[in-house]
C-alpha cells in the first residue's frame, strides 16, 4: 500500500462520516469525508456548491460497484446525485473516487 492509500485512509477514517452510495439495486454503505464548504462558496450562509465526497476504493471494490454518474449518494437525511467521480490514483492503482454531487434533498 502506498503512501497516498495510507493517508488517505487514515484522513476519511478520522474525519468522515456514514454515507451510502447507491444505483439500481446495488447499495454500498462506506465512510466519506466531506470537506465544509469554503466561505466563497455561501450565500446568505446556505452552502451554494456542488457537494464533494472523497472516498477510499475500499467499500465500493467490495460492492462492485464503479461510482459515476447518476447515482444517489445519502448523507445522513439528504441525498444527492452524483454528478461525476473522479477516480484517485497511487501510482497505478486507484485507491479511492472524489465525489461530485448536487441536490441535497432531505
Amino acid at each position: 500500500m502506498g503512501q497516498i492509500t495510507q493517508s488517505r485512509k487514515r484522513q476519511i477514517k478520522r474525519f468522515g462520516r456514514k454515507m451510502t452510495l447507491s444505483v439500481g439495486d446495488k447499495t454500498c454503505e462506506l465512510i466519506g469525508y466531506a470537506p465544509p464548504p469554503q466561505a466563497s462558496q455561501l450565500v446568505e450562509g446556505v452552502a451554494k456548491a456542488a457537494f464533494i465526497a472523497q472516498i477510499t476504493a475500499d467499500e465500493v471494490n467490495a460492492a462492485g460497484i464503479t461510482p459515476g454518474q447518476k447515482m444517489r449518494l445519502s448523507d445522513g437525511p439528504k441525498s444527492y446525485m452524483l454528478t461525476d467521480a473522479t477516480p484517485v490514483y497511487d501510482g497505478q492503482i486507484i485507491c479511492g473516487w472524489t465525489l461530485i454531487a448536487a441536490g441535497g434533498a432531505g
